[in-house]
């Protein structure tokens, strides 16, 4: 169902009881869709199986063993100029 946003905004309780019961709600500004209002079942859906912004850094590209040698082989003082 569409909502025109004043609708949606003076009725939020209905919207969100139909997007539970109906199914997504359409939310228009000025005739053009606006914003989806969907259930929390509906969005869980939606984001099941995607991996996290954590999921990706942590699974960047795998190091090969020139890379983590050439690491590991690195200076292990300050390279700044910082002298005590």
């Amino acid at each position: 169902m569409e909502w025109q946003l004043q609708d949606a905004k003076n009725q939020f309780s209905k919207v969100v009881q139909k997007a539970r019961d109906e199914g997504p709600q359409v939310v228009t500004l000025r005739g053009e869709r606006a914003a989806v209002v969907l259930s929390a079942d509906d969005y869980d859906a939606l984001r099941a199986g995607r991996p996290t912004l954590v999921d990706d850094l942590l699974g960047g590209p795998a190091w090969d063993d020139d890379l983590a040698d050439a690491v590991e082989a690195r200076v292990k003082s300050p390279s700044r100029g910082v002298t005590f």
